[in-house]
């Protein structure tokens, strides 16, 4: 069945594409939830204004998205955690303990889009956020010892 993606599905398409999909999964999950219209001759001229605003909205999107990523690479991130006598970490660093960092720096990004590595020791990591379909942020977590209290 041929439908007419209306939000970005991943593993799938973005807005405005036409795409072919099996009926069921069209049926069950992209139409009633409103993520796609059947492409029927009615829908014709629809599918052709949503491709024209969604050229248009993309190009908004990613020129919001690079210029997101040019401010995160310039945000210096530090956590201080506890660690043990040779430097290892009372437990780890985690995607969610970015995006608060993140958050109280004034950024809200949803710790789905945050990849980083096992952080199980003090040092400095490396952070890929994905912000859009191709951008991504490149920044570094330093991990500090807690001061004793």
């Amino acid at each position: 069945m041929e439908i007419l993606l209306i939000e970005n599905v991943q593993n799938l398409g973005v807005r405005g594409d036409v795409v072919n999909v099996r009926d069921g999964y069209a049926r069950n999950f992209l139409l009633p939830r409103k993520k796609a219209l059947p492409v029927t001759s009615g829908n014709k001229r629809l599918i052709e204004l949503e491709k024209e605003r969604n050229l248009k909205m993309r190009a908004k999107e990613l020129a919001d998205a690079q210029a997101l990523a040019a401010k995160l690479e310039a945000v210096p991130l530090t956590i201080a955690k506890k660690v043990g006598e040779n430097g290892t970490l009372f437990g780890s660093v985690t995607n969610g303990d970015v995006a608060e960092l993140l958050k109280a720096k004034g950024f809200e990004l949803d710790k789905q889009s945050i990849t980083l590595a096992h952080v199980k020791a003090v040092g400095t990591y490396d952070v890929d956020i994905r912000l859009y379909s191709g951008v991504h942020a490149k920044l570094q977590v330093e991990v500090t010892a807690l001061a004793a209290e």
